[in-house]
C-alpha cells in the first residue's frame, strides 16, 4: 500500500504541482486548501506525512502544527513545513522545536528534492 501524504497549502497551483509529482512517485495524495480543512483531513485520512505551508489565512501553519501535536489522533504524524516564510531564522528553530521534522523553503527546493526529503523522513528508498 502506498504512503499517504496530506498537502496543506492555500496556493492552488502549488497544491496541484505537488499532488501530480507525488502521485507520479507512487504516493497516495490528499490535499487541503485551508488550515481547517487540513486539520479535518489529518484526522479522517490518517496520512503518513503532512506537507504544511505556514502563510495561510485564518490559521497559520504554526497554529496548525500545534493543534496536530496536541491531538492524540494526529500527534505522531510527521509534519514537514514547506513555506516561503524564511526571512527570520527564528522561524526554522520554532518550527522544529514545535515538532516539525523538516523546514523547507519553497523557492529553494525543487519538488524532486522535497520528494527526496519525504522519502528520507518516511524511511523509504529512493525511487529509480
Amino acid at each position: 500500500m502506498a504512503e499517504k501524504i496530506l498537502v496543506i497549502d492555500d496556493e492552488v497551483l502549488l497544491l496541484r504541482v505537488y499532488e501530480k509529482k507525488l502521485r507520479h512517485e507512487g504516493f497516495e495524495v490528499v490535499t487541503a486548501q485551508s488550515s481547517r480543512e487540513g486539520l479535518e483531513k489529518a484526522k479522517s485520512t490518517k496520512p503518513h506525512l503532512i506537507l504544511l505551508d505556514i502563510l495561510m489565512p485564518s490559521m497559520d501553519g504554526f497554529q496548525v502544527l500545534e493543534r496536530l501535536k496536541s491531538d492524540p489522533k494526529t500527534k505522531e504524524i510527521p509534519v514537514m513545513f514547506l513555506t516561503n516564510l524564511f526571512k527570520e531564522e527564528g522561524n526554522i528553530q520554532k518550527g522544529l522545536e514545535m515538532g516539525a521534522v523538516a523546514y523547507l523553503e519553497k523557492a529553494r527546493f525543487r519538488p524532486s528534492e522535497v520528494i527526496q526529503k519525504i522519502r528520507e523522513v518516511l524511511g523509504l528508498t529512493p525511487k529509480k
